[in-house]
């Protein structure tokens, strides 16, 4: 994110969602999760308008994984959005959020037979089949239940994205989906169309997160295409919609050059008609699945500055009340991020130091060099753009709750998750006796 559009007020503090930062913080304590909610309707909107300006049949939907509550659910519905969930939990908490299920897709590459029961007996729009076991699972549930549904085959199709190794989905080694070159794909299709309670509808595919290039996008759109004038002319099958999955990335630093929505849209959608006129085939549906690239800006984790360690002639490491257990991803990706002193937006830089976490990991660095104003303890430090698999990877660690998550909007602050509480970290304990 720029510093420039952040806001602050008369005193100099962070205001986020028109509600300041530091009554956020006094208001709630910290750690804590803010989202400012007309962001993710602000982004939520450029997609679409992006989308609608390329004369595309389309349908966006939200990633799951990147944050999932009930009260995000609501808000993504209250914005028309399709939905994908990656496990029963998820699947449980759209259900909570009385999200519609017409709405939602079912992703993942080991779904276990009760989520697939419980995918099924909820009536979810579409399973997104990923592996042959899978296949049969589904079949013997549909057919106990005397049920049908819709399905898309996830495919790999060996386009490897430029981002971090674990974030990358879409080469042939991949744990994820079958694998086009090998034939896997054609055949898990015959397999499928061989089953009457089995709809197909779509083909999907996923290249990795955190891309910054078009030409990733391309390449997928030219084999899925490709893929489906083959099997027009082998099997007779035509898919509908083509799901072109996320990967859609964000500013974290300064360094960091997104494309709009409409930058990686409106050449999909060139290279889109081109080849359906080339090949012959009806212009299919186009699904895209953005989830950090939705709520990712949208996010802010507030921290209390506590202790500090100088070396002298070498570094400074500045602590917070927070850290690895709510935002993992500097130490499992090396994932970077901004930062801003909250309560101290007008002052000039003083400093440059590590900002450390609460957790007993030497790992537990939120950011390797901060620049900050001259600090104190007391002070509040936010970090910037962590809306996207923050919360939803936070864990308990060193037995530490949960931070609370509060949204902003219209100058109005309310709590969506609370804050864990002692208590809550023994509730599930058994004593042994």
């Amino acid at each position: 994110m720029s510093k420039q559009r952040l806001q602050a007020n008369e005193q100099g503090h962070l205001v986020l969602g028109g509600v300041d930062a530091t009554r956020l913080a006094q208001e709630y304590g910290t750690p804590l999760v803010v989202y400012d909610v007309a962001a993710i309707r602000r982004q939520i909107q450029e997609f679409r308008a992006a989308f609608t300006r390329s004369g595309l049949r389309y349908q966006i939907s939200y990633a799951s994984k990147a944050f999932a509550t009930v009260a995000m659910y609501q808000v993504i519905d209250e914005e028309g959005l399709h939905a994908d969930v990656v496990s029963g939990g998820e699947l449980y908490t759209a259900l909570q959020a009385g999200f519609p299920v017409r709405d939602l897709s079912f992703h993942g590459n080991n779904k276990s037979l009760a989520e697939l029961e419980m995918a099924v007996e909820n009536h979810v729009g579409v399973i997104v089949l990923d592996n042959f076991h899978e296949i049969e699972l589904l079949k013997r549930v549909l057919v106990d239940r005397n049920a049908s549904c819709d399905v898309m085959l996830r495919v790999t199709p060996g386009i490897t994205a430029h981002t971090h190794r674990y974030t990358q989905t879409g080469q042939v080694d991949s744990k994820f989906g079958f694998d086009v070159d090998s034939g896997q794909a054609t055949r898990a299709l015959q397999k499928v169309l061989a089953i009457p309670q089995m709809n197909v509808i779509g083909l999907h595919a996923h290249i990795g997160s955190q891309i910054f290039d078009v030409t990733g996008f391309d390449l997928l759109v030219k084999k899925l295409m490709t893929i489906s004038a083959q099997w027009r002319d082998r099997l007779g099958f035509t898919p509908r919609i083509l799901n072109l999955g996320g990967g859609f990335g964000i500013a974290y630093t300064a360094t960091d050059d997104p494309l709009t929505p409409a930058d990686f849209i409106q050449p999909i959608a060139a290279r889109l008609r081109q080849l359906a006129d080339r090949y012959q085939l009806p212009l299919p549906e186009v699904w895209i699945e953005p989830g950090r690239a939705i709520v990712g800006p949208a996010g802010y984790n507030l921290y209390t500055v506590g202790s500090r360690k100088d070396i002298p002639d070498l570094t400074t490491y500045l602590s917070v009340d927070g850290g690895m257990g709510d935002n993992i991803r500097p130490a499992l990706y090396q994932a970077k991020y901004a930062a801003v002193l909250a309560n101290k937006m007008n002052e000039p830089t003083h400093e440059t130091v590590h900002l450390t976490g609460k957790y007993c990991e030497s790992g537990d660095i939120l950011i390797d060099q901060l620049a900050l104003s001259r600090n104190e303890p007391g002070d509040l430090i936010a970090v910037l753009d962590t809306g996207a698999y923050g919360y939803s990877m936070a864990s308990n660690y060193n037995r530490n709750p949960r931070p609370a998550v509060v949204f902003v909007e219209d100058g109005q602050a309310k709590v969506v998750v609370r804050r864990e509480t002692y208590a809550d970290l023994v509730r599930l304990d058994v004593r042994y006796e």
